[in-house]
């Protein structure tokens, strides 16, 4: 039995993606900063007949995510594929481009970026060893429009992007495929989808998000690691 980790799991990409890949007979470790939230998100897969195992830890510590790796693959065997799913809260967001600081830039590159590079670290020597493996990134849609009220996110977004498109040119042919899935849309059922329906001051006035499901999103990530025909996909523009 192959198996899936999703880091910065959620209800929304997360959930989407390891019923998807469940059903397709994956095992699923859940990994999530929240140890409740995850046994309780483990629990509803196991009720769905999949396997599946959660962890607690905050990836954007790096002690943390070595840690993590390490008790998945331990428990579970090795990764065959890896999705970075975290995604930044609302409250991170900068107020406009021009609002941007260093400070503004700590969480988002931390999460976007830094623990993107690190899990990169820690998988791809056993992947290439066993000649297969998957790792999958996620982005939004503030690194491909002009969104001021989400600047700092746009420009991790846009680091994170530049680093997945080398890291796959880097490993062609070795049997491991990297991918990014570029998201337009709010997820339905997400932790953002909640807050922003719930307070939807939080997002400029007149502005018009469009939604797309967590099933659709499962399925798009899973034809990406069949197909393996692309690096970057675009979903929910």
């Amino acid at each position: 039995m192959s198996t899936l980790a999703i880091f910065g799991y959620g209800p929304g990409l997360g959930a989407g993606t390891a019923r998807e890949f469940g059903r397709d007979g994956y095992r699923v470790a859940v990994i999530g900063r929240d140890a409740v939230a995850g046994a309780e998100r483990a629990a509803a897969l196991r009720a769905e007949g999949i396997e599946a195992e959660p962890f607690t830890a905050d990836i954007t510590e790096p002690a943390q995510l070595s840690e993590v790796v390490a008790r998945v693959q331990d428990k579970l065997g090795p990764i065959d594929v890896a999705v970075h799913a975290a995604a930044a809260h609302m409250s991170v967001r900068s107020e406009s481009t021009r609002a941007v600081d260093r400070a503004a830039l700590e969480l988002p590159l931390a999460l976007k970026v830094y623990s993107s590079i690190q899990l990169s670290r820690e998988l791809l020597p056993g992947m290439i060893e066993r000649g297969s493996g998957a790792l999958l990134y996620s982005s939004g849609a503030s690194e491909r429009h002009l969104q001021p009220y989400l600047a700092n996110v746009g420009v991790a977004l846009g680091a994170q992007r530049a680093f997945v498109r080398q890291l796959a040119a880097e490993v062609e042919g070795t049997g491991v495929y990297v991918g990014l899935l570029a998201i337009g849309a709010l997820i339905q059922d997400s932790a953002a989808q909640r807050e922003i329906d719930a307070h939807p001051e939080l997002i400029p006035e007149g502005l018009v998000l469009p939604r797309i499901g967590n099933a659709e999103l499962g399925a798009r990530y899973r034809r990406m690691v069949t197909e393996r025909d692309a690096v970057e996909v675009e979903i929910g523009f």
